[in-house]
């Protein structure tokens, strides 16, 4: 899940001291109790925006359209102001009636992620250049007109949760009241009730466009949505999807996430030509692991430590051949190998770390003694040119947030994030965090609704044979389960910084787009 941590908090500490001159500060204070009220009113928080006008050519058409900056102000449960929520807003302007035009709204992850990668690097009228694959070197950066672009097919709204952005609580209330799953929902289905409102979008066919925690978002805002504000979604793409936490995580005794990694390494292991025997076509090679990894290596783990030494021997001997990782250290790891030690190991020979968000991507490693990857190549390749170019086109080309930092990252909102859910619907005790039954839920009340799932092969934050599991374990009826479709990119986390993956994702979601609009 993406996250950049650096921010930074100032606290401010005021003192009060008291003297010999005491009734005259008595009267100072009574004296400026006037000011002070009329300070606080100038201070109540006030919605901003900027609207500008621009064009773009998509497909072989000029498409004008008007990008509105802006801050909406939401409300407590009391009327209260409590935050400033920012989103970036692009919308057709030659259409002469935009109540029935469809409309998406996009956020990215973290939690505590802006929507910076979404926006400028996959469906915005502005992306950014990088280098695929590799690292993008320092400024100046380049940005250009994004061909690719979704407003042929709908609006768009990029959406900036609380904390990160522009967007900040006000009043009484505090960043942190809103990092929690349903906090957050809460806030953005108040912004999204209120967006539809202003501009008269309440007919529009709806999307929620998701990436990483923002699919697990999308899962319970799609849900809450329609179940607690009557507002149907035609569709919901969920980019490099995770509903379920429990399968990308590595606690003791849970064998699961060692089975659903396995074809993920061995994509990984293909890319980077550390095989043996290579074969010619990866996504035979993955359907091969995919099946060895839902058989024989399930069956081995599940065996514990009744498996005898002879069948560990061949079970490493068989995840060697997909993983290149040695028989030896296959079993030394117990053959459970998770994810910071996959990345630190694939290329250790070669002084290399491999990447997370996107397994094609590798960096020098500090520690070559060290056990586990001590950060992500592919975070660290692109993060300087996507902040840099944003923070040039917000002022220069949408003329907002002048006097404005732009927080690319919620700081410590991870770390405390209230994972705690209501619509979970759990018995016994707690477990992973998970919305699983929150998209089986809109999908039930909601037959039309068509959901979309976008799966990178080398994509070793959200391994797409969980993804695979989950969605075949939502508990939906046959005629249900057609409303889902899964899609695959030669690319990671982030398949758009592909280009010919960013054709395609953008293909696959215009036809989402058209085909749930007329349901």
């Amino acid at each position: 899940m993406k996250k950049i941590s650096r921010l930074g908090i100032l606290g401010l500490a005021f003192v009060c001291a008291s003297g010999t001159f005491q009734n005259a500060a008595a009267q100072e204070k009574k004296d400026e109790k006037a000011p002070e009220k009329k300070t606080e009113e100038s201070a109540a928080p006030k919605e901003e925006s900027a609207t500008t006008e621009h064009t773009i050519k998509i497909g072989g058409q000029t498409i004008p359209y008007k990008a509105i900056a802006q801050t909406i102000l939401l409300k407590n449960d009391k009327g209260e102001p409590e935050a400033l929520l920012y989103s970036t807003s692009y919308i057709r302007s030659d259409v002469k009636d935009t109540s029935t035009r469809p409309l998406a709204f996009l956020y990215n992850g973290g939690p505590g992620s802006s929507s910076v990668w979404l926006h400028m690097g996959s469906f915005g009228p502005r992306r950014v250049v990088t280098v695929n694959a590799g690292v993008t070197p320092p400024a100046p950066y380049k940005a250009e007109d994004n061909p690719y672009c979704l407003l042929d097919k709908a609006d768009l709204v990029f959406i900036d949760p609380i904390g990160t952005g522009f967007s900040h609580a006000v009043g009484k209330a505090e960043n942190k009241d809103f990092w929690g799953v349903d906090q957050d929902v809460k806030s953005l289905a108040q912004f999204i009730n209120i967006y539809v409102t202003r501009y008269n979008r309440w007919n529009s066919p709806k999307f929620l466009i998701g990436e990483s925690y923002g699919t697990f978002r999308s899962a319970a805002l799609g849900n809450y949505l329609q179940g607690h504000d009557n507002m149907d979604l035609n569709g919901i793409v969920l980019i490099s999807s995770v509903l379920d936490l429990g399968t990308i995580s590595f606690p003791p005794g849970n064998d699961m996430p060692y089975i659903f990694y396995l074809p993920s390494y061995a994509a990984t292991a293909w890319y980077h030509k550390v095989l043996k025997n290579p074969p010619a076509d990866v996504m035979a090679f993955i359907d091969e692991a995919r099946k060895y990894a839902l058989g024989d290596y399930a069956s081995a783990l599940q065996k514990g430590g009744n498996l005898s030494d002879a069948e560990k021997g061949e079970v490493a001997k068989k995840v060697s051949s997909f993983t290149g990782l040695s028989e030896e250290y296959l079993i030394k790891a117990n053959l459970r190998v998770n994810l910071p030690q996959f990345m630190e190991e694939l290329q250790r020979s070669r002084g290399l770390t491999t990447g997370r968000l996107d397994a094609r991507f590798s960096g020098p490693t500090f520690d070559l003694l060290g056990e586990y990857a001590e950060y992500d190549p592919q975070e660290t390749a692109i993060s300087g040119a996507f902040v840099a170019v944003f923070n040039s086109y917000i002022r220069e080309e949408l003329k907002f947030g002048m006097d404005k930092t732009y927080q690319v990252g919620a700081d410590g909102a991870f770390r405390v994030w209230d994972w705690k859910h209501r619509g979970a619907d759990q018995y016994g005790f707690p477990g992973a965090p998970n919305v699983e039954n929150d998209l089986a839920q809109a999908i039930i009340s909601n037959p039309h609704l068509k959901v979309e799932v976008e799966n990178g092969i080398y994509d070793l934050a959200t391994p797409f044979v969980a993804t695979e599991y989950t969605m075949d374990h939502l508990g939906l009826s046959p005629n249900l389960r057609k409303n889902i479709k899964l899609q695959y990119y030669q690319a990671g986390h982030m398949m758009y910084l592909r280009d010919e993956d960013l054709a395609k994702l953008k293909t696959n979601i215009g036809n989402l787009i058209e085909a749930g609009s007329n349901p």
